[in-house]
């Protein structure tokens, strides 16, 4: 599986800016989830991805931030794409967090299909 990150049309990379504004030992952390992403793809289960609605999933870890995911979407069957990042503040996903992922999943879909 390669994990890929998505690209707005202005050219910024929102997920990978969110992971590089995380402190080192949280990017470590993310670094080694995305193995496992890359590895074992759909495969991936709680407590590392689980899966939030609408084709969106989540990557999920615990660091000095808190409780970080990052979402994303599968692409044909080889491809995983990072939308965005966030630091979980309650027990739900934000619901712009998802909407945001699926508006670029389907950006995406438009865009490479």
């Amino acid at each position: 599986m390669r994990v890929v990150y998505f690209v707005t049309e202005s050219g910024r990379r929102p997920a990978e800016e969110f992971v590089k504004s995380l402190n080192v030992h949280s990017r470590k952390k993310f670094f080694s989830v995305i193995e496992l992403l890359e590895e074992f793809g759909k495969g991936l289960s709680f407590p590392h991805a689980k899966y939030i609605d609408d084709e969106i999933f989540e990557l999920r870890f615990e660091s000095v931030e808190g409780s970080v995911r990052v979402l994303y979407f599968f692409f044909d069957q080889n491809k995983a794409v990072l939308t965005n990042g966030f630091v979980k503040k309650s027990n739900k996903t934000p619901g712009r967090e998802k909407e945001t992922a699926v508006n670029r999943r389907q950006i995406y879909f438009q865009t490479h299909s």
